[in-house]
């Protein structure tokens, strides 16, 4: 990365980096949120604390190490100077507020999504890490089914579920699991409690895993036995407009456009309402990264993204149902990462 003419391009002397998943793309450092990385003219820095002491000295980037927390301004001191950008939508306010208390004469300059906007475009190993988190997933759906039966508390299927996971290769969970049953199916994220799942019902199951700190993101609903009519087309109706939007997926296409695929077939069926979220997002270092797919998106799509294609229905005192793939746009389209099937389960 050419640090110059990021900062060129961005008018500073210097930018304090302090969001923990861009001191890991910067860096490779794995404990981002124990660090952070200052950019002079010179190049970057990573600063952390002597708990990491050997992992500092392996990576890339030239390193400080504190003895003590309270240090970090009288460090910054050294590298900071004129206009310094910051992190504005990570940096606490009481850490600027001591930052001009302690720098009076230097200007501190907003920034808002520098990495983040070179972070939609994945590189081939980024793409690859996805693709084996995806991967994982897959087995951890394959595995999970035959634990879902009646009698069985959500929580006892999440934690089987992670565990296997874990087990795996997965270095921890994307996010927190929700396995909802019942009426709490039409909870988008509703965790899982300890409510027995009952035949009759959907359960809604969505998990990601992480692979060299890079998420999967996917969901699946099925059905414990035979479901109603109403059950039943509200999943048809949701599977209808995830591969609607899903095969309009490619380079050039814009956020806003797909989610109102999804969004309008839903409407036709009646179900518009109670689909109460975005279509999708970006998915890598964080599981909820850019670009946007949502009725509000100003995001195109560009090859090397890696998004989710994710509608769901809701409808409170009966049940709902989200099926979500994992989707990598490439230069001719698409190819979905997620390979578990997508019909409706009868366990």
């Amino acid at each position: 990365m050419d640090f110059q003419r990021l900062l060129d391009e961005h008018n500073l002397d210097v930018l304090f980096v302090s969001n923990p998943h861009n001191v890991r793309y910067l860096s490779g450092f794995v404990e981002g949120k124990d660090a952070r990385i200052v950019i002079t003219r010179s190049g970057p820095t990573l600063i952390t604390d002597g708990r990491y002491l050997v992992e500092a000295a392996q990576q890339p980037l030239p390193h400080r190490i504190l003895s003590r927390r309270s240090e970090l301004n009288s460090l910054l001191a050294e590298f900071f100077q004129g206009r310094v950008g910051i992190e504005a939508e990570h940096l606490s306010v009481a850490t600027l507020e001591g930052f001009k208390q302690d720098f009076p004469d230097l200007e501190f300059v907003s920034t808002r999504g520098i990495f983040e906007t070179l972070r939609r475009r994945k590189s081939p190993e980024e793409i690859a890490l996805i693709r084996q988190a995806a991967h994982l997933a897959d087995q951890g759906f394959a595995h999970i089914l035959p634990f879902i039966k009646p009698g069985v508390r959500e929580i006892e299927v999440a934690l089987e579920l992670e565990f296997f996971l874990r087990s795996n290769g997965s270095e921890g969970l994307a996010f927190s699991t929700t396995v909802a049953s019942g009426e709490r199916s039409a909870m988008p994220h509703g965790g899982a409690s300890n409510r027995k799942i009952r035949s009759g019902e959907l359960v809604t199951l969505d998990f990601g895993c992480v692979v060299g700190g890079y998420c999967s993101d996917m969901t699946r609903t099925v059905a414990v036995g035979r479901v109603s009519d109403e059950l039943s087309a509200i999943y048809q109706a949701v599977l209808e407009a995830q591969e609607l939007a899903l095969q309009a997926v490619g380079p050039g296409k814009k956020g806003q456009e797909l989610d109102a695929l999804a969004r309008n077939h839903l409407t036709e069926l009646g179900y518009g309402e109670h689909f109460t979220h975005g279509l999708g997002h970006g998915v890598g270092l964080f599981i909820h990264e850019a670009p946007s797919l949502s009725q509000a998106s100003e995001d195109t799509l560009e090859a090397h993204n890696v998004v989710t294609i994710e509608p769901g229905v809701y409808i409170p005192n009966l049940g709902g149902c989200r099926i979500e793939d994992l989707v990598l746009v490439t230069e001719q389209g698409h190819e979905v990462l997620s390979q578990s099937p997508k019909h409706l389960i009868e366990l």
